[in-house]
């Protein structure tokens, strides 16, 4: 079983920024491939980011490339979001995803229903 905690969110001016980390518990996501998303009032789920169990592919959504940066520190259990030059159109509650498959591979996956495992999300709000 993986239980996913996200934290880092909060209030910001636009062009901030902000770190998110999201914590797993449970052996088993060590080398899961993971995943960012957010959903912001009325609009559907959106991908941010992914990075293989590996660490060493990534994938970004096109709104957030060159701001934002996905990591992974395998050996605290832990998957990084930062984000830089904020802004108002990225308000939204975030949150992390964990695929248990393809461990330490160099898979990683844009859609959200590949991912069985989710935080509870981190509320992010920019001001403009």
């Amino acid at each position: 079983q993986v239980q996913l905690v996200e934290s880092g969110g909060g209030l910001v001016q636009a062009g901030g920024s902000l770190r998110l980390s999201c914590a797993a518990s449970g052996r088993t996501f060590s080398g899961s491939a993971m995943g960012w998303f957010r959903q912001a009032p009325g609009k559907e789920r959106e991908f941010v980011a992914a990075i293989s169990g590996s660490g060493d592919s990534i994938g970004y959504a096109d709104p957030v490339k060159g701001r934002f940066t996905i990591s992974r520190d395998n050996a605290k259990n832990t998957v990084y979001l930062q984000m830089n030059s904020l802004k108002p159109e990225d308000t939204a509650v975030y949150y992390c995803a964990a695929n248990l498959n393809n461990r330490y591979g160099s898979v990683w996956y844009r859609q959200s229903t590949t991912y069985p495992y989710w935080g509870q999300g981190t509320q992010v709000t920019v001001s403009s």
